[in-house]
């Protein structure tokens, strides 16, 4: 068995992608969204006509589920890429711990920004988006501003997360203009999760060996 195939990233995306494809088949593909996305209103209490998973669930079967190909596609090219390196680093239990708290830090500020919201947030970009907070500081190097390095890692940390947020926004309104809507929140909340994570995973992991 190839090694890849033994990686949780490997089956993150092989789940995702199944699970993606079948829902977006005929008459699923109308009610998935609805039934299996993140609505905010949801969170909120506000009455929703659709609820096939407990509402708490919603930010984990939200990621199991894509507008389309072109979607799906990006999002495990992002998965893959970014996934193995970052569990190379910090280990196979760690990448799937940083997934989930990524994929519910993610919808938490897409709620925070809209709690009445009814418009259903699907995908598991908010997910990717901590593997790629991960990945940068792992594979990334503070400037020596100063002499405590402390501090230069959190001002690494402070100008990746700013760096992603504008980035984000800039392409959320450049699709908004094009009549495409993004879950800016969600990749910005699900980034700072992986920034936030990623020494105490990797010292986590030092610490059992």
């Amino acid at each position: 068995m190839p090694a890849v195939t033994r990686t949780a990233t490997f089956w993150i995306a092989v789940i995702t992608a199944l699970v993606s494809i079948v829902t977006g088949l005929g008459s699923l593909g109308v009610q998935a969204p609805l039934s299996l996305g993140f609505v905010p209103a949801r969170v909120s209490g506000l009455a929703f006509p659709f609820s096939a998973v407990p509402v708490f669930l919603t930010p984990l079967t939200a990621t199991l589920v894509h507008g389309g190909t072109l979607h799906l596609g990006f999002n495990l090219l992002m998965l893959v890429w970014c996934g193995l390196a970052v569990e190379r680093v910090l280990g196979r239990g760690a990448l799937v711990f940083l997934y989930v708290i990524g994929a519910y830090a993610s919808m938490a500020a897409q709620w925070a920004s809209d709690p009445a919201g009814t418009g259903p947030v699907i995908g598991a970009s908010g997910a990717i988006s901590a593997l790629i907070g991960a990945y940068a500081l792992s594979f990334g190097r503070p400037k020596l501003v100063s002499k405590n390095m402390r501090l230069n890692r959190w001002l690494h940390i402070a100008w990746l997360a700013v760096a992603w947020a504008i980035l984000q926004v800039m392409v959320g309104w450049s699709a908004g203009q094009q009549g495409m809507l993004l879950a800016t929140p969600a990749h910005i909340g699900g980034f700072v999760a992986g920034l936030l994570l990623q020494r105490p995973l990797l010292l986590w992991r030092y610490r059992r060996a």
